[in-house]
């Protein structure tokens, strides 16, 4: 098989280097601050000779020098029957066994001081409790080393030894990392933090904040994450450990990479391989740089790094760290295309002979996984399909979801090139279904955040779809398509959230006989659309076209409509092609059953275009049929307006705020809305944060209309409205929205935000509006995806409210003002059309 595994292979893409980077950031955390313990009460010179300089030589990486120094000490306390000191003396014996990987002497060694040791409480028993943990956590024993390191927490609480407690709960928080449960180590130590802000500045001040920078990371708070680690530098600096100084800035590349700050995360990865004494830390910085300068494409430069990492991860100690280093630079190669194939093939050779020497099951199926990706690559199956069933079993037997998706997505990829259809689907929707069981721990297996979801998470999704709507499909494979794609709809607002806080209701669908459902789906050759209508069969067509051309179509399109001078048939012409690949092959069917309402479940970059500008040659979309748009139809509670009551809470920004342009009409806007409901208004300094907290709590309105300035993004931390005091970011805004009473509170009937656009270059800005109007616990939200003439949004939305109190349904009331401006001399669609209803349309 070693022999097999040289054979040269092509390059594949990334698949774990994201997630290696996050499990080689902890388990460097536990290599650079080991508990090396003070020996009590030394009664010998040449003993206490012996200890120190075997401190001096483990803190200087020579950890062959240091073992010989501690066992001649541990020989001299065994002789004189000093048992404390030769507990101690063991214990620090078994943490340089752990550096160098000499697993079964690093066991032996804990076990004998454990043993040496009284089982009531006492600052030793705790430390080398502490050392036990470690060695666990490094054989990848996480859940063990999670019990002993709070068992060790426990004897600290009751010593009163507070550095000790704080030192235990770092290390915990460390082990929910392994195990996947960021929240959890959040959580651990966000608790934790107080007590490290007390502590003198140390290199376990700087390790605390720096697991508290990391976590922050992963689950996306970033812009948090950076403050805490430059904080953590700065203490490390104070304290001058270099060690914890390099660690940091380790960790600031890590962020700052998540960040997209490609310059600064080069920097920081460039500053700790230069400072770190520690030959481990160095690898792991010279290897961010690598893989980064890769993903840039800056091939020369990451090539000057490619010998000097291999040698160095040669000379590496078998451990858990070096396991994933291995794969992780596995992975980097990958993205070079110069004959590195056998290289990559020898190093994951390596790796899984060294799990299986290791006994860590986790890092053999992620190598054997990987293994088998090469010879996918290869179209070598057989051999894929045998190594990629070894990984699952494996991954399924220690109950790793996050390993078992990827496997069981690998296995459906293989099946599918060997023509079994039916099993690649049955491979994929079991891949989709762990997908599912890990909701609420996606993150597990996405700390890159945004961007890897589209890499790892999202094709499972789409390509599942794709094999279910070949070759005439049933109604059952369209039934399991048209799921999927509400899934992944689901599975991006998790990702965007970072969290799984949305919680399906009945779908809507099934309460308005007049509404047709249309999914929209862009595959990589095609776009197929699958048609819902009330009570009948699910009904499908699909139009031949590469990805790219069908995308580069929608931006042309949308620069037209954003435009108010662009001309009629610019629009027409290019509106009309759209209409016809989703419309029109739809439009007698439509017809037949008095359809009065299309709701969009729309796919990636069509978020951005308004449905209700589409032109069948001789009308817009909006003067046949009310319009709606929706991420999901569980999501949305299906009940119609209450009218008893309807009043509001307007507020509106018309002055200039933070660089933002004044709105001079919203004055005006917040009047006519005022004269048609019953309104409390904010206007400029009365619109604050803190007033609008107030005023949600003091009486909440079952409608709240924001006339100001706002952006949706794919980054939830750049989605944000203006308010006078400062930017209300989408996570901020649900916390406002959800302090309404709900003792006293009315539903959210209605979110109306009328002056926000997507960002600029975002081809999946509207992601941001779905997850305003999800997260916003709206039953709808209307909102525009460019920012509109103030005048002409004056207007659109005193028709809206004039509407809207005739009774009729939201979705009506907007096709009604829409079609007022369409009427006049704001005609152009840049006037109208911007203005989009999610959610519930009745």
């Amino acid at each position: 098989m070693a022999r097999k595994r040289a054979v040269f292979f092509r390059s594949s893409k990334r698949r774990f280097a994201q997630l290696l980077l996050t499990l080689i950031t902890i388990f460097l955390c536990l290599l650079s601050s080991p508990i090396f313990a003070t020996v009590p009460s030394l009664n010998s010179i040449a003993t206490e000779s012996l200890i120190q300089q075997g401190k001096t030589f483990y803190e200087a990486g020579q950890f062959d020098r240091a073992i010989k120094l501690l066992q001649q000490a541990a020989d001299a306390f065994k002789a004189s029957g000093e048992r404390q000191q030769l507990a101690v003396t063991l214990s620090n014996l078994s943490l340089a066994y752990q550096q160098l990987g000499q697993w079964e002497q690093a066991e032996n060694t804990i076990a004998q001081s454990l043993d040496l040791l009284p089982t009531e409480p006492t600052q030793i028993l705790a430390q080398t409790l502490e050392v036990r943990g470690r060695l666990q956590l490094a054989r990848g024993q996480a859940q063990a080393a999670l019990d002993t390191w709070q068992q060790s927490a426990d004897i600290y609480a009751q010593i009163s030894d507070e550095t000790g407690i704080v030192r235990s709960r770092i290390n915990q928080a460390q082990a929910l990392q392994v195990l996947g449960l960021y929240r959890q180590a959040q959580k651990t130590l966000t608790e934790v933090k107080p007590s490290l802000q007390k502590q003198p500045d140390s290199a376990l001040k700087a390790e605390g904040f720096r697991n508290i920078g990391n976590v922050l990371r992963i689950v996306g708070e970033l812009k948090e994450s950076r403050q805490i680690l430059q904080e953590s530098l700065a203490v490390a600096q104070a304290s001058q450990s270099q060690q914890a100084i390099a660690d940091t800035l380790l960790a600031l590349g890590n962020t700052s990479r998540t960040q997209q700050d490609t310059k600064a995360a080069l920097e920081f990865y460039q500053q700790a391989a230069t400072i770190s004494p520690s030959a481990t830390t160095r690898i792991q910085a010279q290897l961010h740089q690598f893989n980064l300068l890769l993903e840039e494409k800056q091939i020369e430069p990451a090539l000057a790094l490619r010998s000097p990492i291999h040698s160095q991860i040669n000379s590496l100690p078998p451990s858990r760290t070096d396991i994933y280093t291995r794969i992780y630079f596995a992975q980097s190669l990958m993205k070079l295309k110069k004959n590195t194939n056998s290289e990559i093939a020898t190093i994951l050779a390596t790796t899984i002979q060294q799990a299986e020497n290791l006994g860590d099951r986790r890092a053999k199926s992620a190598a054997l996984g990987n293994l088998g990706k090469l010879y996918e690559q290869t179209q070598q199956l057989s051999e894929a399909l045998n190594l990629t069933e070894q990984a699952l079993f494996i991954a399924q037997a220690i109950d790793a979801p996050e390993l078992a998706y990827q496997w069981q997505w690998q296995m459906g990829r293989i099946l599918k090139l060997q023509g079994n259809r039916q099993s690649a689907i049955a491979s994929y929707t079991e891949a989709i279904n762990n997908l599912q069981s890990l909701r609420s721990d996606l993150v597990a297996i996405n700390p890159d955040v945004q961007f890897s979801f589209r890499e790892e998470v999202e094709p499972v999704y789409r390509q599942l779809v794709d094999l279910l709507l070949q070759s005439e499909p049933s109604q059952e494979n369209l039934s399991q398509a048209r799921n999927t794609i509400e899934s992944l709809q689901l599975a991006e607002l998790d990702n965007y959230f970072r969290e799984a806080c949305l919680a399906p209701l009945e779908a809507i669908d099934v309460v308005d006989p007049k509404a047709a459902i249309i999914y929209p789906i862009i595959l990589e050759d095609r776009l197929e659309v699958i048609l819902s209508l009330p009570g009948q069969d699910l009904r499908h067509y699909a139009t031949k076209m590469r990805s790219r051309v069908f995308e580069s179509h929608l931006e042309k399109l949308l620069q037209t409509l954003v435009l108010p001078y662009t001309s009629d048939k610019e629009i027409h012409l290019l509106s009309q092609e759209v209409y016809n690949w989703l419309i029109q092959p739809a439009e007698k069917i439509l017809t037949k059953n008095a359809i009065e309402t299309l709701v969009f479940v729309l796919d990636g970059s069509l978020r951005n275009l308004p449905m209700a500008a589409l032109y069948d040659g001789k009308q817009y979309l909006i003067e046949k049929y009310n319009i709606a748009l929706t991420p999901g139809l569980k999501l949305f509670e299906p009940k119609p307006l209450t009218r008893q009551q309807l009043n509001a809470l307007a507020a509106g920004l018309s002055e200039q705020r933070f660089g933002f342009a004044p709105l001079q009409f919203v004055k005006r806007e917040l009047a006519e809305i005022q004269s048609e409901i019953p309104s409390e208004i904010l206007l400029d300094r009365e619109f604050t944060s803190t007033t609008l907290n107030n005023k949600f709590q003091a009486s909440p309105s079952p409608v709240v209309h924001i006339a100001t300035h706002g952006q949706f993004s794919s980054q939830a931390d750049n989605t944000f409205i203006l308010a006078w005091d400062e930017r209300i970011n989408v996570t901020q805004l649900d916390r406002l929205l959800r302090a309404r009473n709900p003792n006293k509170a009315e539903p959210l009937e209605l979110l109306v935000l009328s002056a926000c656009e997507t960002a600029a270059g975002d081809e999946r800005a509207a992601l941001g509006l779905a997850g305003v109007a999800v997260r916003a616990g709206a039953r709808s939200t209307l909102a525009s995806l460019w920012l509109v003439s103030d005048e002409s949004t004056a207007l659109l939305m005193s028709h809206f409210y004039q509407e809207l109190n005739t009774g009729v349904s939201k979705a009506e009331a907007l096709r009604r003002a829409q079609q007022a401006l369409l009427q006049g001399q704001y005609r152009h669609p840049y006037f109208w059309a911007a203005f989009v209803l999610l959610g519930n349309w009745l």
